[in-house]
């Protein structure tokens, strides 16, 4: 088991190197760099760079988010870390893992919604609806520390995986052929492709406190705040964290080449 537990996380944090690092490639690099393209030099390069750039990052993504699956089943279910104390699996615990895998659909909704054409409402509405999900997690589902910060990452990276599957790469696909034959990819595509991958950039900041946040920082002796409530740290780290995201976002278009 442990033999497992050292080479799940190996591939893990592998897949995840490969796939953050080419979502952030997209968006903080070739997203400002593409705008500068005119239209016969874009039909020559997004051909070729796209589909290997796309080919990582989809595989990345699915090699990352099964691996965490596994860790999940290893650790966690069958390690036992679920609850503290004499904390057992309850309907709330029950409920509340299947929500992990279950919340991309409600964000998919929500971005398809009338609440998806203002950005700032979607953000705040899915602020509050990732809050509530922590606070459930703790008190209701009776999870650990370590439980829900691990479950929120998985719920945020599950919702990654999506985007980037059956939102993303499938607008790729039909963007890439209309740049290669010469004629305009569709408005709305580019614009759902690129929010989506916006949308997972400031998933990731979160997704990796959660990551190692159970690791590091031991809430009720390190802060002073019970460990229950220590879901307020997490609330908080997003909120900086995307802040980060869209300080980076600003910073992006003016970084210039030579």
């Amino acid at each position: 088991m442990d033999l497992l537990n050292a080479l799940f996380r190996w591939l893990h944090i592998l897949a995840g190197i490969v796939w953050i690092g080419i979502l952030y490639f997209f968006n903080f690099v070739n997203g400002p760099f593409a705008g500068t393209l005119d239209a016969d030099t874009k039909k020559k390069v997004v051909p070729e760079l796209m589909p290997r750039a796309l080919w990582w990052f989809r595989w990345g993504a699915a090699w990352t988010w099964a691996t965490g699956v596994l860790l999940l089943l290893l650790v966690f279910y069958h390690g036992g870390l679920m609850f503290d104390g004499d904390g057992r699996w309850s309907a709330g615990a029950g409920v509340m893992v299947a929500l992990v895998f279950l919340a991309t659909f409600v964000y998919d909704a929500l971005h398809k919604s009338a609440l998806g054409k203002d950005p700032k409402t979607f953000g705040a509405v899915c602020f509050v609806l990732a809050a509530a999900v922590a606070v459930l997690m703790a008190l209701w589902g009776g999870f650990s520390y370590r439980a829900y910060n691990i479950h929120m990452a998985a719920m945020f990276g599950t919702i990654m995986a999506f985007n980037v599957w059956y939102r993303i790469w499938p607008a790729q696909q039909k963007i890439i052929t209309a740049v290669k034959g010469g004629t305009a990819p569709d408005g709305p595509l580019v614009a759902l492709a690129g929010a989506r991958s916006r949308h997972n950039v400031y998933m990731s900041v979160p997704l990796l406190w959660g990551m190692i946040n159970q690791h590091t920082v031991t809430v009720g002796s390190g802060l002073g705040i019970p460990s229950q409530y220590g879901f307020a740290l997490f609330l908080v780290v997003i909120l900086v964290g995307w802040h980060i995201v869209w300080q980076l976002y600003k910073k992006a278009p003016k970084v210039k080449g030579f």
